[in-house]
């Protein structure tokens, strides 16, 4: 696709999320589900395959132009984001690059369009961050496998059709793609999240299912080291955005609000301390995202470099995010803890962030073990001098 035509999805991506899904941001809250009508929307936008090659009816955005969907999507609502996270994202690129030719034309033209949505079933009960650690487990059989365990906060479990699920065989983890109508399937919807409570969670209980051998995805064994991998990747990038989204969306509220709210005389804007928060809030926003723009670029360029640029972009703009939601709440005062004002619901869905695709904590380790093996200084030989690698 053109650049002209990528901008042009992006005027009109922003259109519709100003229009139709921001106004209903609260109230999906609330109500802890999203919209029929936001789902079909995005699809017929075709926002459900925007990475997705055009051979396979996608619209082929270019990753920096796909970052800045996500961000669009993501300032209007935050499990509306998510749902591009999950099914176009963790899924739908994992299968552009892990699948075979006959599993990209069955599964991702209807994945694109929006007409079978998908969800990636990865944590379960005892095992989050340590994704290698799966209890969920498969016994091959002749023509297939049978499918045993759990699998917990899957977000769109509820009303996915198909699951990419992770599941173990004494340690050797595979991926397999499951229909959820399958004998053998519960589902059981997740209520009372403290953020992203529209993104239909649930967890998913699987008892004896079989399906058949052409659902393997990839070869057996390729679970964790290339799907798992290559799914928290772009999942990761997602997220990124959705970080830049929030910060961006707390901003916006902070400002307007203090440019109308007034206390002592005037408004709360000319207060130099409120200023000061401001220009924080501008500041981290604008690093969130030019982080973000680095990783797209080098994931443009097939550049190596790519996923720990974007391990290093999740890690900031989720603390970017939260930063900036907690001083917006701050700025809105008494108003900022009531559910009427966004910020509230801002300040809650920018803490998720932190948590999903890898905690703060697990991006921090593997950001330090890159930082130890790239900035330790070496001398020159004979030269007393030193330089970093």
């Amino acid at each position: 696709m053109q650049r002209e035509d990528q901008q042009a999805v992006l005027a009109r991506a922003t259109v519709f999320a100003e229009s139709v899904i921001r106004p209903q941001a609260g109230h999906i809250d609330q109500v802890e589900a999203l919209p029929r009508e936001i789902i079909t929307g995005i699809a017929e936008h075709g926002l459900l395959g925007a990475p997705i090659p055009a051979k396979y009816g996608g619209l082929g955005l270019d990753p920096v132009t796909y970052g800045k969907l996500t961000e669009i999507i993501g300032k209007a609502c935050c499990s509306t984001r998510t749902l591009l996270t999950v099914h176009t994202s963790l899924v739908g690129e994992t299968l552009v690059k892990m699948g075979n030719a006959a599993q990209k034309e069955k599964y991702l033209p209807d994945l694109a369009a929006g007409k079978r949505l998908w969800c990636f079933a990865l944590s379960e009960p005892e095992s989050g961050s340590n994704a290698n650690s799966v209890h969920t487990r498969y016994e091959s059989k002749k023509n297939g496998f049978i499918l045993n365990g759990k699998k917990k906060w899957i977000s769109f479990a509820e009303i996915a059709d198909y699951y990419l699920l992770i599941a173990a065989d004494n340690g050797v983890v595979s991926a397999f793609i499951v229909e959820r109508d399958r004998p053998g399937i519960e589902i059981r919807p997740m209520k009372g999240l403290l953020g992203s409570r529209g993104s239909h969670m649930a967890e998913i209980s699987l008892r004896n299912v079989e399906i058949p051998a052409e659902n393997l995805l990839g070869q057996l064994g390729m679970g964790f080291n290339f799907i798992v991998n290559t799914a928290l990747h772009y999942g990761r990038y997602s997220v990124a955005w959705g970080g830049v989204a929030v910060g961006q969306a707390a901003l916006e509220e902070m400002v307007n609000y203090a440019r109308t709210r007034e206390q002592f005389g005037q408004k709360i804007g000319q207060f130099q301390l409120v200023k000061g928060m401001i220009a924080d809030a501008v500041t981290r926003v604008h690093a969130a995202r030019a982080l973000c723009l680095k990783a797209g670029e080098l994931h443009l360029a097939n550049d190596e470099q790519a996923v720990m640029e974007t391990n290093i972009a999740k890690y900031f703009t989720s603390k970017v995010a939260l930063e900036v939601a907690s001083d917006a709440v701050q700025v809105f005062g008494g108003n900022g803890c009531w559910n009427q004002y966004p910020v509230e619901r801002l300040f809650r869905e920018a803490k998720i962030l932190e948590i999903i695709e890898g905690t703060s904590q697990l991006q921090q380790v593997l950001i330090a073990d890159h930082g130890l093996r790239k900035y330790r200084r070496r001398k020159l030989t004979g030269l007393g001098e030193a330089y970093r690698e």
